[in-house]
C-alpha cells in the first residue's frame, strides 16, 4: 500500500484518468474527490460491504414478512449513514435506499467532469 500525506488542494493522479483530490480536512474526518472516467466503479467499502451482508441476509431468509422487510431495510440504511435522527430529517424530503442489487457508483458533480480530458503529466526527469 502506497501511503502519502496530502494537504486541502493537492491531488493525487492515478493511472492517466483519474484524480483524486483532497477538498478539506476537519478533525479526523476528509474530504475527498475522485475524478474519473463514467465506466469507472467507484464504491466506498463500508456501502458495499452493507449492500452484500443484506443480499445475504435476504437469501438465506427467504421470503420475509413485512415486518422483517421493513427491519431488514432500516439495518440497510442505518449501515449506509442513510438513517437521521427523527428532529434532523426535513419533514418534506425521503431518503431512499439504493436498489441492493445495483453497484454503488460515483457520478460527477457537474456534467463537464464527465467530459474533462485527462490531466497532462509532467514528463519524467532523464537518468
Amino acid at each position: 500500500m502506497l501511503v502519502l500525506t496530502r494537504k486541502p488542494g493537492e491531488k493525487i493522479l492515478i493511472g492517466d484518468d483519474i484524480v483524486i483530490t483532497v477538498l478539506d480536512v476537519r478533525g479526523d474526518s476528509i474530504r475527498i474527490g475522485v475524478d474519473a472516467p463514467r465506466g469507472v466503479k467507484i464504491q466506498r467499502d463500508e456501502v458495499l460491504r452493507a449492500v452484500i451482508e443484506a443480499n445475504l441476509s435476504a437469501s438465506q431468509s427467504g421470503s420475509l414478512s413485512d415486518e422483517d422487510a421493513e427491519a431488514a431495510e432500516a439495518h440497510l440504511k442505518a449501515a449506509l449513514g442513510l438513517l437521521r435522527p427523527p428532529s434532523a430529517a426535513p419533514a418534506a424530503a425521503t431518503t431512499a435506499a439504493p436498489d441492493a442489487g445495483a453497484p454503488a457508483t460515483a457520478t460527477p458533480a457537474t456534467p463537464a467532469a464527465a467530459t474533462r480530458p485527462p490531466v497532462p503529466r509532467p514528463p519524467l526527469p532523464a537518468e
